[in-house]
């Protein structure tokens, strides 16, 4: 499960780098907490954040039952994969929201794979 654990924190260090990212450009662009409004750079970065958040809730759980069922190495793998995504959809985002498409596709295909992967082990498990 070391790898796994492993890309959990990787997970979690891109999470805490979007977030200071956030903080950078609230200060560079004046926009004063708590407002979560100003500046279109500023809310393209705090969307990116919160989006990356509502996905974590997903992939943390999912990649350990996948690597559970399945395999270690596959899941850490697959969770790579959603890593790089997330950055894709990061720097799409923040360039033009409109560039986000393919760096979302990425992350969600590979944790569709790993959710969908753990319900079918878990399934598998449970009918023996």
């Amino acid at each position: 499960m070391d790898l796994i654990y492993l890309v959990i924190g990787l997970a979690l260090l891109e999470y805490f780098i979007f977030g200071a990212l956030v903080g950078q450009a609230r200060g560079k662009h004046g926009v004063e907490a708590p407002a979560v409004t100003g500046h279109p750079e500023f809310e393209r970065r705090l969307r990116v954040q919160q989006n990356t958040l509502e996905q974590l809730m997903i992939f943390i759980p999912s990649l350990l039952l996948f690597g559970h069922y399945w395999s270690e190495s596959g899941a850490a793998g697959l969770g790579a994969v959603f890593i790089v995504g997330r950055l894709i959809y990061s720097r799409g985002y923040v360039a033009d929201p409109s560039k986000r498409s393919t760096g979302f596709a990425i992350g969600f295909l590979a944790q569709m794979i790993l959710l969908l992967g753990a319900i079918a082990g878990a399934v598998m498990d449970l009918l023996g």
